[in-house]
């Protein structure tokens, strides 16, 4: 599970996009801000968890 976290992490900022679109969240940046972040956050996780092992 902790090796997953960073796909994890990737995955969910997908979805919340993918959800935004079709519930018409387009237009709230804070909705899209957050799963920028989570996809980044996810990305700098997958990286260091894959150095550390």
């Amino acid at each position: 599970m902790k090796q997953n976290l960073g796909i994890i992490l990737i995955v969910l900022g997908a979805l919340m996009l993918i959800i935004s679109y079709f519930a018409d969240f387009v237009d709230y940046n804070f909705y899209n801000i957050g799963a920028l972040l989570l996809i980044i956050v996810g990305i700098v996780t997958h990286i260091v968890m894959t150095k550390r092992s």
